[in-house]
């Protein structure tokens, strides 16, 4: 299994685009349509589980998340999923250890997540700092991890 980083200059990004669209989670949809539309920095990344020619899933590194502009927390983990026949081979932590080690190759000290998963984050190190209102109007947990 090979975890890659990737922009959209990158050969795997339509097809990355397309897995995420018809996956099993709903905002795979829109993740697809912020690929497609270009909406990712040039220092942002899709990191993604490569297993040989099939992807396996997917996350993001972004500067910002589902959280109101003045929240002043940056970069986000976010849009994690990992496809049904991949599931229980820690995937999801492989693939935020890349996004944790790229975020801290850029400089930052730390990295957040946005989520209503209760359990999932704080086993892989992130710690609860709070609940926030998101740009949706629901009330998510943020979570902070230093790298």
């Amino acid at each position: 299994m090979e975890i890659l980083r990737i922009q959209n200059s990158h050969p795997l990004w339509e097809k990355t685009a397309r897995f995420a669209e018809c996956c099993s989670w709903l905002a795979g949809v829109f993740l697809a349509e912020r690929m497609r539309d270009n909406e990712f920095q040039p220092q942002e990344r899709v990191i993604v589980a490569l297993d040989g020619e099939k992807i396996a899933g997917f996350c993001t590194l972004t500067e910002r998340d589902a959280l109101p502009d003045d929240v002043p927390f940056t970069p986000y983990i976010g849009f994690v999923f990992v496809d049904e026949p991949y599931r229980g081979n820690r995937l999801s932590e492989r693939m935020i250890r890349s996004a944790l080690g790229y975020a801290k190759e850029r400089g930052y000290h730390s990295v957040y997540i946005v989520s209503g998963e209760h359990g999932l984050y704080e086993k892989y190190g992130f710690e609860k700092i709070g609940d926030y209102e998101t740009v949706y109007g629901l009330t998510e947990q943020l979570f902070r991890i230093a790298v």
